[in-house]
């Protein structure tokens, strides 16, 4: 009797929670498909890049070299562009050393002791220990494995030597990757802006909530802008392949080579803006705990937090425009002068951390609008002795 009360004690307490958690996940969906739709808009280039180079090299192999049946090409195209970006000289050459090595051994194992299941393990175990031993990274071990795979399998040789035409068509798959990156490259400016814009969306966003909530005493918006900044992963993932992916079209295409100082502020802000997420979980957590503990919020500490989002949107604008005009920088003084206002008034546990976290987002994202992060911490502790007798603790 006791044990089915439990249960039904239990199956209550899950029943009440549960609007609770759809609520959550119904918040987290749109956030969830952003996310997505912008990953998506950041990688379209690569996939039609992808799609051309696997269209021309398979046209190449077939019409020009007179090959039947050129799988190698178009797989060595699409394997090119779609490994680590970033790297893609690199991969071209494991890619090519990669295939000729897996396709070596296996012919030569399979025209010494024939085909069948224990030589197709044979084969994958030696192409994979070949490749180790001559040093290559995961894409030369990943082709030589395939590719010995194939030839094991799909295509065994009828005739004593090894299929030259293999090599040759890996050879032309990723010479023609890396043209269509040079004849049709990605806008790096426009990938890296829709990557990283919705970071400082994130955290634009965060921040303005946070105060908000802390004026309003509203727990639930606090809630939510800690949920926002645990989403922001995948934007975080987002962004450091498009900084990848923009850098490397910047150096090979010569259209875009003048772009590289721009990209390079992307580039410089970037760790920075990673850190701000970070941090900025722990502010918006302590946001919560000071609403559920009560402690005393100065008019002043929500005030910081608006104007730290100012400063975000502002950096956003910087960041784009080719001035160096240093409207964020002030902001973000401005902000760390708050908090010091803030911690003269008088704050809680969690307040101390909230002004914490604040006057490390200031420095960081001083850092982002190119300042030294010997200058930034001085500037930010300068900026709270003006409004606090005392300096508070970092």
């Amino acid at each position: 009797m006791r044990a089915r009360q439990s249960t039904r004690g239990r199956l209550r307490a899950w029943w009440h929670r549960l609007p609770g958690s759809l609520h959550a996940w119904w918040h987290r969906l749109p956030g969830s498909l952003r996310a997505r739709r912008h990953r998506v808009r950041a990688n379209i280039g690569l996939a039609v890049q992808s799609a051309l180079a696997a269209a021309i090299s398979w046209l190449i192999a077939h019409d020009l070299l007179g090959h039947p049946e050129p799988v190698f090409a178009p797989i060595a195209a699409v394997g090119t562009l779609a490994g680590s970006i970033g790297q893609r000289l690199r991969n071209t050459v494991e890619l090519v050393v990669g295939v000729a090595l897996g396709v070596a051994v296996a012919d030569g194992v399979v025209v010494g002791i024939g085909a069948g299941w224990w030589q197709l393990g044979l084969v994958t175990l030696l192409a994979i220990v070949a490749s180790i031993f001559l040093g290559g990274g995961p894409a030369l071990v990943t082709q030589a494995a395939s590719a010995a795979v194939l030839i094991a399998t799909l295509s065994p040789p009828e005739t004593a030597g090894i299929y030259t035409a293999r090599f040759w068509e890996a050879l032309i798959g990723g010479l023609v990757s890396l043209a269509v990156i040079i004849a049709v490259p990605v806008r790096p400016l426009t990938l890296v802006r829709r990557a990283v814009d919705p970071i400082l969306d994130v955290l634009a966003a965060s921040y303005s909530d946070a105060g908000a909530a802390l004026a309003d005493a509203d727990r639930d918006r606090a809630n939510a802008a800690l949920e926002r900044l645990r989403g922001a992963e995948n934007e975080i993932a987002t962004m450091r392949e498009a900084l990848q992916a923009g850098l490397e079209s910047a150096r090979l295409a010569p259209v875009h080579w003048r772009k590289r100082g721009m990209l390079r502020r992307y580039v410089n802000a970037s760790e920075f803006l990673m850190r701000s997420v970070r941090n900025g979980r722990v502010l918006a957590r302590r946001c919560v705990t000071a609403l559920d503990a009560g402690e005393p919020v100065p008019v002043c500490l929500p005030a910081a937090l608006g104007t730290l989002a100012g400063a975000v949107a502002r950096l956003r604008d910087e960041l784009m425009s080719r001035t160096d005009e240093p409207r964020a920088r002030d902001r973000l003084l401005e902000a760390a002068a708050q908090v010091g206002e803030a911690y003269a008034a008088g704050v809680g546990f969690s307040g101390h951390v909230i002004i914490a976290q604040v006057r490390a987002a200031a420095v960081d994202l001083l850092q982002a609008t190119g300042v030294g992060p010997e200058d930034a911490n001085v500037l930010v502790r300068a900026a709270v002795a003006r409004r606090a007798p005392e300096q508070p603790p970092d």
